[in-house]
């Protein structure tokens, strides 16, 4: 081995070094993700501020206009802009897919944290339910469930978030049992700390990690089911504009197909941003 190839060697170890103290750069497709987000975000919080028209009312000489300066996303039948119910539709979408992310996460947690903490009967008794649930098609389970509460857009999340629980439960289940063997949860043991204090201080706080990026993927599956069934009019009727909803209403009119691929692009943006997301978060972690 030469003196150049020794130098150079000890000069890409020593960058190498260096940038391993550094925090890993935030790839460019990430950054376009969370602008996607912020953007629904901002839509839902403060929906007039982006939409100044009135989305329940139209014009009926503009009826089925194209998208121009004036409509951006084109208007419907009845003369309203499209641009605006999207705008305003977004913050029952994103609401909805909150509320199903979070039952999902504390009942489909809580069970999983009592499965592998209890163990014995317990874990094998939670984790045959759980089976049961995994073994029935989400979207399916959340048609029976709505059907059963009554046609509201509440209900379909509802359903949505109880769908996911069997998801959240089996990761939860995984993670506990993971972390009960790790050598911390052993010393706290030793050193006297009750079985509750370190189901608490320490094995939760470390097993319900990894569901962070499961709640932002279940997040997006979530709007995708939501709208899926306000499509077959399992969520709020008209005037309602829920994305679901305005797809349904669009695709019967075939002259205007903006009606359709306007709505239907918000959706496909907002998934695949936070899918991006979630993947980003599981290689993060």
């Amino acid at each position: 081995m030469t003196a150049t190839t020794v130098v150079g060697s000890w000069r890409t170890a020593a960058a190498r070094t260096r940038l391993a103290g550094r925090p890993a750069a935030v790839p460019p497709t990430v950054v376009v993700a969370f602008a996607v987000l912020l953007v629904v975000l901002l839509w839902s919080l403060a929906p007039g501020i982006f939409a100044s028209q009135d989305p329940a009312g139209g014009v009926p000489a503009d009826k089925l206009l194209g998208p121009s300066a004036a409509h951006w996303f084109g208007t419907d039948h009845l003369g309203r802009d499209l641009f605006s119910r999207v705008v305003h539709g977004t913050a029952s979408s994103v609401t909805s897919a909150l509320v199903a992310v979070t039952i999902g996460v504390v009942v489909g947690g809580a069970i999983g944290l009592v499965a592998g903490s209890a163990g014995g009967w317990t874990d094998v008794v939670l984790a045959r339910v759980v089976d049961v649930l995994l073994a029935i098609p989400s979207f399916l389970l959340a048609v029976v469930i709505v059907s059963s509460l009554g046609f509201q857009t509440v209900n379909a999340a509802i359903a949505t978030g109880i769908s996911a629980v069997a998801v959240f439960a089996r990761v939860m289940r995984a993670e506990v049992i993971k972390t009960r063997r790790a050598v911390f949860v052993e010393a706290a043991v030793l050193q006297g700390g009750s079985r509750t204090h370190v189901l608490l201080r320490h094995v939760l706080p470390n097993a319900s990690r990894s569901l962070l990026a499961l709640a932002v993927l279940q997040f997006g599956l979530s709007i995708l089911v939501i709208a899926g069934l306000a499509f077959l009019g399992y969520g709020d009727p008209p005037p309602a504009s829920d994305w679901g909803l305005l797809v349904s209403s669009g695709k019967d009119y075939p002259t205007a197909p903006w009606l359709v691929y306007a709505p239907a692009l918000v959706v496909v943006a907002t998934v695949v941003s936070v899918n991006r997301i979630s993947r980003w978060l599981r290689r993060t972690d």
